[in-house]
């Protein structure tokens, strides 16, 4: 991985960018970077490659959007995330590098077309916040699981997630805040998986310290531009991108 080629590196760089623009601004632009990265790199190797990266992210999130975190909803997904994350961990075991990548294409087609669905329920219904404890405890459950599940295979948490916050009617602060902390204490319980799984090695933290700074840009341009651009013509091209690198994986 130490010796790329420079055709390699600029998609790299590109992904990179995305990963920090992402975690400050629009998070399901995170699709197009997993895709992009197990393209250029084995797939197996692309979610150890890429999960240092996140965390980066993660923590410019938290710097930004920390004190709006609703730490009770948090606290009541997690048990199922983490179920979500061993199942993950003992899949990535047992398949190898083209069941990976194609498992990689089918969560990243699935999770846009759910968020999709989800998106027109909601204008057909502006009611849709579950308000029985029976009914938030079978979404926490179902949601929780896709989305520890989604981002051990595919680093693909993202979407589920969002799609769980936006069920339980968060505000735009408070969805940034609670989805920073969420991602950043999953991504860190990932590493000991990644590690025994050998997806994370030295060779793998030096391309990481490589690609580091393009992180960092994406971010902060993240930030900026969160506060001034058109969300959802945005949201439009990020899940088009999404199903065009999903299904290119599938190939």
């Amino acid at each position: 991985m130490l010796d790329l080629s420079t055709v390699d590196l600029i998609p790299l760089y590109l992904a990179a960018l995305v990963i920090g623009f992402s975690k400050t601004s629009i998070g399901g632009a995170g699709t197009i970077a997993v895709a992009i990265f197990a393209l250029v790199l084995p797939a197996k190797e692309s979610t150890g490659i890429i999960l240092p990266l996140l965390m980066l992210g993660d923590l410019f999130a938290i710097s930004i959007y920390r004190r709006h975190a609703d730490w009770g909803l948090l606290l009541r997904l997690f048990p199922y995330v983490a179920v979500g994350v061993v199942a993950g961990a003992g899949f990535v075991r047992v398949v190898d590098d083209t069941v990976m990548r194609r498992s990689i294409g089918v969560l990243l087609v699935l999770l846009v077309v759910i968020h999709v669905w989800r998106q027109r329920r909601l204008r057909k219904n502006s009611d849709v916040v579950p308000t029985s404890a029976s009914r938030r405890r079978w979404a926490a459950l179902g949601f929780g699981f896709l989305a520890g599940f989604s981002t051990m295979v595919a680093n693909a948490g993202g979407a589920p997630m969002s799609i769980y916050l936006f069920t339980m009617g968060m505000g735009v602060m408070s969805f940034l805040g609670t989805g920073a902390w969420f991602f950043f204490i999953v991504n860190c319980f990932k590493v000991p998986f990644s590690v025994g799984l050998g997806l994370i090695s030295v060779d793998s933290l030096w391309l990481d310290l490589r690609l580091a700074p393009a992180v960092v840009v994406g971010a902060l341009l993240g930030w900026w531009v969160a506060k001034r651009m058109d969300i959802k013509t945005f949201e439009k091209w990020v899940l088009g991108l999404s199903v065009v690198s999903g299904l290119n994986l599938l190939r």
